[in-house]
């Protein structure tokens, strides 16, 4: 044992871990912290949409702090999926979610066009809902490039499918690539 009562072993397991957070069980609860990180979603948006999805229940101890289940982590994951990549509106979700008997299904196609522009609407009217740190017209950062193309006329409609699934092709790429290095 070392001076301060710990094994060489775990001092050895700590010096591995280097300045990086130490990973946890793939089955482990998460904080909110830990999640929103994750999700790349604000901790007031989780608990916002706590008040929304009634399926969403992490656990709370004491003094409120909430801890997700892995199932209620696959939850919010889809759900976010569903209203940021789909285009579905929180009732949208809500209805799903009722359909599917408090689940939601693998393959679910991309909301109506009318149903997107209503949650286009509903992202401008509350501000909980767009994606974080991306507004819709100009993106943090954007060069004069992309923010001109961002306003030209409206994309047609295979070209914005033909997008959305690039980007979630994408975005599913970099879950691996993140998975592969924790």
């Amino acid at each position: 044992m070392s001076g301060n009562g710990r094994s060489a072993a775990a001092s050895a397991g700590e010096i591995e871990e280097g300045a990086g957070k130490p990973r946890k069980a793939p089955n482990a609860f998460r904080t909110i912290s830990e999640v929103a990180d994750d999700l790349h979603i604000p901790q007031h948006v989780l608990r916002f949409w706590e008040s929304k999805f009634s399926q969403v229940k992490p656990l709370k101890r004491g003094g409120g702090r909430r801890y997700y289940r892995p199932d209620d982590i696959a939850l919010l994951r889809r759900i976010s999926d569903l209203l940021y990549i789909q285009g579905y509106t929180i009732k949208g979700v809500q209805r799903l979610l009722r359909e599917g008997g408090g689940k939601l299904a693998e393959e679910i196609p991309p909301a109506p066009a009318a149903e997107q522009a209503a949650a286009a609407a509903e992202r401008t009217r509350n501000p909980e809902l767009p994606i974080p740190g991306l507004p819709p017209s100009q993106p943090p950062g954007a060069s004069s490039a992309v923010r001109a193309a961002m306003r030209q006329s409206p994309r047609s409609e295979p070209e914005v499918e033909r997008l959305r699934e690039l980007l979630h092709e994408t975005l599913q790429a970099l879950e691996e690539i993140r998975d592969l290095l924790a």
